[in-house]
């Protein structure tokens, strides 16, 4: 059986969490990063962690999204929270910006930087690799990695422009890939031009893909995205697997199952 890894998926918004799990232990997957969006989610995949260790890596963070109806003490206890934590989790995130109008409604651009500089500060701190949303907002997410130094990031769906994309792997930062590889045509660019050794492989379950026919995603999907990844580079199944789960672990440092 192939060796996988789910490198952002978020389990706390998973019913039945067992039956899920255990299918994904059968698909192979041998440990899946549950990234958080705020406090909430984040004790949430803390507790996971510890009902399920090894299989469930905790990543604390605070998504752009979440900012929207939060005052700036509601932000700071967010932080304090993530501070106080992160010894217990391997990464930070899901964090990053997202210029969509809709989002820039409820958090404006200035805000979303303000938050995502003192993410990216508490990683540094800690020596904690990042896991990033930037969504239409590619080049300044990856500038503000760089200017605070960090290391260890990955870029989570990845459909931005291939100059940006080019940056971040000449720096040494990932992206992933998600099912969404199977017919989303900027996600499926990416994926061809990003070497191998600086791909993961993801769900970001449970959200929804596909276009004739929608479905719920969950971890056992990373099947999907590693099919995908095959077939767009002409490569071996296997041989996919073999590298992103080896990629997975020499960012986020997990034991071994």
């Amino acid at each position: 059986m192939l060796e996988l890894i789910d490198s952002h998926a978020h389990l706390d918004e998973i019913e039945d969490i067992d039956s899920v799990l255990h299918k994904a232990r059968q698909a192979g997957v041998t440990a899946i990063l549950a990234v958080g969006q705020d406090t909430g989610s984040n004790q949430a995949n803390l507790q996971l962690a510890v009902r399920y260790p090894g299989l469930v890596l905790p990543a604390l963070g605070l998504h752009p999204w979440s900012l929207s109806g939060m005052d700036a003490a509601q932000i700071e206890q967010a932080l304090e929270f993530i501070l106080s934590n992160l010894s217990r989790a391997p990464a930070v995130g899901e964090i990053g910006l997202d210029y969509d109008k809709r989002v820039l409604k409820g958090a404006g651009r200035e805000l979303q930087q303000q938050v995502l500089k003192r993410l990216l500060e508490i990683a540094v701190k800690f020596n904690k690799p990042v896991s990033l949303h930037s969504r239409y907002a590619w080049k300044d997410c990856l500038q503000a990695v760089k200017d605070a130094g960090v290391t260890k990031a990955v870029f989570h769906w990845y459909t931005g422009f291939s100059s940006t994309l080019a940056e971040i792997i000449e720096v040494g930062y990932y992206i992933s890939a998600t099912p969404a590889a199977e017919y989303h045509e900027e996600h499926r660019r990416a994926v061809r031009e990003a070497p191998l050794e600086r791909l993961l492989l993801e769900t970001d379950s449970p959200v929804y893909y596909g276009r004739e026919n929608r479905y719920r995603s969950q971890p056992s999907d990373v099947l999907r995205s590693l099919k995908a990844c095959a077939e767009i580079k002409g490569m071996a199944a296997e041989e996919i697997a073999r590298v992103t789960t080896a990629n997975a672990r020499s960012l986020f440092n997990p034991g071994q199952p």
